[in-house]
């Protein structure tokens, strides 16, 4: 009873920052998240989307900043809108105009018709705007010169006519522009050709000092001066440290991981070399039934990829579906015998928010654990990879999956004999069953602590931005770093976004959710 005690209270702190974080998010709001919701419903009206692909926008259910597929939020805003290739055939609604805060606006590929909307020059935090390859028509407004933050224009493949207006050339930091494949007249300004990035080929224009000479195929008019050759060599010269950096990057890595991370040392249970094992009820499968199950490990059967090893959909002779791990990198001392112990011991690890395990293959060369098959796929698949007409997470359900993992996880620290320290608890490995109930996964090869330790020094496990960092210089793992990527995953479920993304660089330093979240708490604590 003090173990679960135990754990309790190293998670309840956990979830009440969940809850503080929900707070701080919605004070964070600028823009009344109403105003939003509402222009967003009455663009998709407009939209005309006849194969109701995007059926999770409902203001009614939640402000779009939490949970509407396809929209991107900073501080409380929408900052972005990419809704390309979903058929849509109708008009752009003026509500869009209601965004204030748009940066990027992604339509190519739909079947939206009208004229360029001469509104969107209202919209001055445009970056990004994007409709290539629609029915739009008419000539480019003039006032979308006032767009002075616009840094990619891109309008090919539509049935835009007229001249290119000279007030484009008032956007300085216009990096593309592509008016490919229209139906535009007229002489190209030649302000544009110092734009880096830029595309007039498949339209009536001139590329040249008259008006008779057309615009080739792949055409780039270079302008020689000092000024042009300086950029490009600082630009070649950036691309070569960037390159050089990467590379140093991943021969220390390597290095790291062969001089500092190889020496394994494991955990072993006295006395289990002398016990019988038992499977119980666990299926013990053959190498062909498990290569026939999976069309012989057929790429297009892949549904994941974890820290062991790939994660293949398989079919059973019974047409039962099942989640077949292939360990890759697997290498436990003691070979066939130490992993069978491990399976045992893992079997009788049940729990209704752990994913059972159902049966396993070992022959020479491969480890195979068998699951059963989630048909749900895991938060992470439902937070960001959604396809069109799929089913998000509303904030129930969230809270759901955030009580269950915390079960689950206590149950592997205070109800396993020997505990077990999962070492890898993020939203990709928590999946969900048919009623999105949350189960556990991929703690099938975790060490195993005996109960008199207090910690395993092991080989460094988990996925970056989830490994709690004294875990990660010191290579002991305990309960206490399973709480740490438990609080990350709460992060993940709170914002929808990765623990660690890159992206992030554009807008700011922190690629870490965790910095980005904790830099706004401090903003938020300074203000109030």
């Amino acid at each position: 009873m003090s173990g679960a005690f135990s754990s309790w209270h190293l998670l309840k702190p956990i979830i009440n920052w969940l809850m503080l974080l929900i707070l701080l998010t919605v004070s964070f709001a600028s823009t009344d998240p109403d105003v939003e919701g509402e222009a967003l419903i009455d663009l998709l009206r407009a939209l005309n989307d006849s194969s109701g692909r995007i059926t999770d926008w409902n203001y009614n259910l939640v402000s779009p900043c939490f949970s509407w597929s396809h929209v991107t939020c900073r501080n409380g805003n929408v900052i972005s809108l990419s809704l390309a290739s979903n058929g849509f055939s109708g008009t752009l609604s003026p509500s869009i105009t209601k965004l204030k805060f748009l940066a990027s606006l992604d339509f190519q590929d739909n079947s939206l018709t009208g004229l360029l909307p001469i509104y969107l020059a209202n919209m001055t935090h445009l970056q990004n705007l994007n409709l290539a390859n629609n029915n739009f028509r008419g000539p480019i407004p003039n006032t979308w010169g006032q767009l002075s933050n616009l840094k990619h224009l891109v309008l090919r493949g539509n049935h835009i006519s007229g001249h290119i207006p000279d007030t484009l050339s008032n956007i300085s930091g216009l990096t593309e522009l592509d008016l490919s494949s229209n139906e535009l007249t007229g002489r190209v300004p030649m302000q544009f050709f110092t734009i880096p990035k830029f595309n007039f080929t498949g339209a009536r224009l001139a590329c040249g000092s008259s008006l008779k000479q057309p615009c080739a195929s792949g055409s780039v008019l270079r302008v020689s001066t000092k000024k042009s050759k300086l950029g490009t060599v600082i630009t070649s010269a950036s691309c070569g440290v960037t390159v050089i950096l990467l590379i140093g990057a991943l021969f220390a890595y390597r290095y790291y991981r062969m001089h500092k991370l190889t020496h394994d040392v494991f955990v072993d249970v006295t006395g289990e070399d002398e016990c019988k094992i038992s499977f119980g009820q666990l299926r013990r499968f053959s190498w062909r039934e498990i290569q026939l199950a999976t069309d012989n490990f057929d790429e297009s059967n892949i549904i994941g990829q974890g820290g062991f090893g790939r994660v293949y959909k398989g079919v059973l002779s019974d047409n039962v579906k099942v989640a077949v791990k292939r360990l890759t990198d697997y290498n436990s001392p003691g070979g066939e015998a130490a992993f069978l112990r491990e399976v045992q011991l893992i079997s009788v690890a049940v729990h209704k928010n752990l994913l059972r395990l159902i049966g396993f293959c070992t022959t020479s060369s491969e480890r195979i654990l068998v699951y059963p098959f989630m048909k749900n796929l895991s938060v992470a698949y439902r937070l960001r990879d959604l396809k069109p007409g799929e089913k998000g997470l509303d904030w129930s359900t969230r809270k759901r999956i955030a009580f269950g993992a915390a079960h689950g996880l206590e149950y592997l620290h205070e109800h396993c004999n020997p505990k077990i320290i999962h070492r890898d608890l993020k939203a990709a490995n928590i999946l969900l069953d048919d009623n999105f109930e949350p189960v556990l996964g991929d703690f099938g090869l975790a060490k195993l602590v005996d109960t008199k330790s207090t910690h395993v020094t092991t080989q460094v496990r988990g996925t970056m931005g989830h490994i709690a960092p004294e875990y990660l210089s010191t290579g002991k793992s305990s309960e206490k770093t399973d709480v740490f990527g438990y609080g990350i995953t709460l992060l993940e479920l709170v914002t929808g976004q990765r623990a660690i993304d890159f992206a992030r660089l554009e807008e700011e330093e922190d690629v870490l959710l965790l910095d980005h979240c904790y830099k706004r708490y401090l903003i938020w604590a300074k203000e109030t």
